[in-house]
């Protein structure tokens, strides 16, 4: 049996990755993350210099990486960004999608949600993930297979007083999910689902104060919050060959938090 500390650099070796959604936070340490398994990595993002920034310094380490400029919710975007990246380095084999979006102001409840913010959260969450699909699928069966991560939410999978249209597009995903695993999976096609819990990157950091941060540390049984890193490190298996028999699940990386009835620290 494979130990905890075991290397698994090389496990995808000439691999040909698309990470949406990655020039910070999470996407950022995915694309670290496979770059260091050995993938070729597309940095995509609409932060175009964010993205090349990215790739930049991980060509700098020895990487090979390169950043794209891409809406995901624009399908010729998409579809522009993924012929590129094949044409670069000769087809296409994993695609992880990070690139999501809602506004806290306007995401509110059925009610008074703004129908513009419903559209757009729409659009870069579920018909993101669709885009890429569509034009991902015919590059993966002519490698013969490949595999998709959808990053979702915990949001998916329980009822909100608001963000909406989040939630709904986040289990819209899975579902997306659900579909490709089953339709694909005879074409060497996997496709699986991660649902974070409260991961602290960058932004959520400067969003949340220290008491907000120890309150959601303590709700989870292994008393502490989500880093980037975690989150990388599940996609990196998930698109792996190590995770060949496993396709169509939504794996929770939250800490533990969806089975905890009350606060973990209660029990102590």
């Amino acid at each position: 049996m494979a130990s905890p500390a075991e290397d698994v650099s090389g496990t995808l070796d000439g691999k040909v990755a698309i990470v949406t959604g990655a020039a910070r936070g999470i996407g950022a340490a995915t694309v670290t993350h496979l770059c260091r398994l050995g993938a070729r990595v597309a940095v995509s993002d609409r932060d175009g210099d964010g993205a090349h920034r990215l790739a930049e310094l991980l060509v700098a380490e020895g990487h090979d990486a390169a950043g794209f400029v891409c809406d995901v919710s624009d399908r010729g975007s998409v579809e522009a960004m993924v012929a590129d990246v094949a044409g670069r380095w000769g087809g296409l084999d994993l695609v992880d999608h990070n690139a999501a979006w809602t506004d806290f102001r306007t995401d509110l409840d059925a009610t008074d949600v703004d129908l513009d913010t419903w559209d757009r959260v729409f659009r870069t969450n579920a018909t993101g993930a669709l885009h890429l699909v569509r034009a991902g699928v015919p590059l993966m069966e002519a490698r013969g297979g490949g595999a998709f991560v959808f990053i979702s939410s915990g949001s998916a999978a329980i009822g909100e007083h608001a963000r909406v249209s989040y939630g709904v597009s986040k289990a819209a995903l899975e579902q997306l999910a659900r579909h490709v695993a089953t339709r694909y999976g005879r074409h060497g096609i996997r496709c699986n689902v991660i649902a974070p819990g409260f991961v602290l990157t960058d932004s959520a950091a400067r969003g949340v104060s220290e008491v907000g941060r120890i309150r959601l540390a303590d709700q989870n049984p292994l008393g502490r919050l989500g880093t980037p890193e975690d989150i990388a490190h599940v996609v990196g298996f998930l698109l792996s060959d190590r995770a060949a028999f496993l396709t169509g699940q939504v794996i929770r990386v939250d800490g533990g938090l969806t089975i905890a009835p009350r606060l973990a620290g209660h029990d102590d």
